[in-house]
């Protein structure tokens, strides 16, 4: 971990089991308020969704908890005994500042880190057991009914985030040239491309562009920070667009008759099914998402393993990604049960087992956005942000040009700038049963992440 990616000061509550009573009791005081009649209007204007992402978020940013810290008066302390000029240096801006400045390794420091584990494990046991529960049920058919906008919507993201690196930098060529300059060293569009590979992509991708274009750790630490909090600032505006989507239908004059259909279809079949759930149903059910989860595992780290080693060409299209394999298997088993009898164990809550893991995730999420953070890199989060405004632009101007719903358009976005662990969630918000279209679409964001990050990259450095 380099120093660039912490954005927290030693938090008030360090323990991972502290912060996670925390956030199960942000999620449950947001779920009580919103059955409070004097919330009424306010949760009609504000999902509360959203809430259970930005409130962890507020509390990050507080130093209430954190997902990544360092203990900033214990390192500058330890410093002290080797670095002598560290004298002025007070706060964590200032002690960054100094690390990265005089290349400091991270052995120096390493005591005084700490991370949280919670995101780690909502990513990897919540999700995949989550995606299994949800699609227990799923009507694929219904799914494929869909129609091609949701596909020309995913393909509208890619080339927003494509185009929109290249145009960012054209637009502060001529507002605030000042800002186009070399970070760490290094040529700012090289540091972008990483950025890039991750919106289109994820991780893999990301990391495919640092090696290709040798982009320095303490440049891809500060561009992962750029990458992650303008990404999560986008879908709280995505979650808070979900409360209003019948609205934004509306002005797009979209017909989203074969998403409302699927969603009164899943509710018909759960309220025929529904039924008092027994101890046995609940043991059943944790069995079936946990115990799926866990082949998910064992084939996610063999053949992610085996193709990196026997089929490297294939890196490239992310599927040397552990993740990726968990959750394809995860899915594609839930998607066989719902072929079996398993799928009336929607009528025992599946479902609601399954939403409540992704929401845990979502304030995981949450807590990974430090506000202060975007103050502090402010220049290079200008960048980020113009660049997602193209995006977003693209993006409604083509979902008005074609009359698709706003699903189509905020899954396809997430299942770009996201992936797998953010597009379901998206998707989700609408209605659990369509948890499993973002992690289709976000299935060809790996496919596509290296390649449209290259062709960005590249178009980055003819107009820088």
């Amino acid at each position: 971990m380099n120093i660039a990616e912490i954005n927290n000061d030693l938090p008030l509550f360090a323990n991972d089991t502290i912060i996670f009573g925390i956030l199960c009791a942000i999620l449950s005081a947001i779920f009580y308020t919103s059955k409070v009649g004097s919330f009424s209007k306010f949760y009609k204007i504000v999902p509360a969704l959203l809430l259970c992402y930005f409130i962890p978020s507020i509390f990050s940013s507080l130093g209430i908890i954190a997902d990544k810290w360092i203990d900033v008066d214990a390192t500058i302390a330890h410093l002290k005994t080797t670095y002598t000029h560290i004298e002025g240096v007070t706060n964590l801006k200032d002690l960054k500042e100094f690390v990265l400045s005089n290349n400091i390794p991270y052995k120096e420091y390493a005591a005084f880190v700490g991370s949280s584990k919670i995101y780690y494990i909502s990513s990897r046991l919540l999700l995949p057991a989550s995606l299994v529960l949800l699609t227990l049920s799923i009507d694929l058919k219904g799914v494929f009914k869909l129609g091609p906008k949701a596909l020309i919507m995913f393909l509208t993201a890619t080339v927003g985030v494509m185009i929109g690196g290249p145009l960012a930098i054209l637009f502060f060529n001529f507002v605030a040239p000042d800002i186009l300059t070399n970070v760490e060293g290094t040529e700012l569009w090289k540091g972008l491309s990483t950025v890039a590979g991750s919106w289109i992509g994820g991780g893999a991708n990301q990391l495919a562009m640092k090696e290709q274009w040798e982009v320095g750790d303490s440049l891809f630490s500060i561009m992962a920070v750029v990458d992650v909090l303008v990404a999560e600032v986008w879908m709280a505006f995505l979650l808070l667009g979900v409360a209003n989507s019948d609205a934004v239908d509306k002005w797009l004059k979209a017909d989203n008759s074969s998403i409302t259909n699927l969603k009164n279809k899943m509710e018909k079949f759960t309220l025929e099914t529904s039924r008092i759930p027994t101890f046995n149903d609940l043991m059943i059910l944790l069995g079936i998402a946990f115990g799926v989860t866990s082949i998910g595992h064992l084939v996610g780290d063999n053949f992610g393993s085996w193709i990196k080693e026997n089929l490297p060409s294939l890196i490239d299209f992310g599927l040397g990604s552990s993740f990726f394999w968990l959750i394809i298997t995860a899915t594609t088993i839930g998607v066989f049960l719902s072929f079996t009898k398993a799928r009336n164990y929607e009528g025992a809550g599946a479902s609601k087992i399954g939403s409540i893991f992704i929401y845990i995730l979502v304030a995981s999420i949450g807590m990974k956005m430090n506000l202060n953070a975007i103050v502090e890199n402010i220049s290079l989060f200008a960048i980020g942000f113009v660049w997602m405004i193209i995006h977003v632009t693209l993006l409604f101007g083509v979902a008005k040009m074609i009359k698709a719903p706003y699903f189509f358009l905020a899954v396809g976005s997430k299942a770009n700038i996201g992936g797998a662990a953010s597009a379901p969630v998206v998707a989700g918000a609408f209605h659990p049963s369509l948890a499993p279209v973002g992690v289709l679409l976000a299935v060809l964001g790996y496919a596509l992440g290296t390649y449209g990050a290259f062709a960005c990259a590249l178009m980055m450095k003819w107009v820088s």
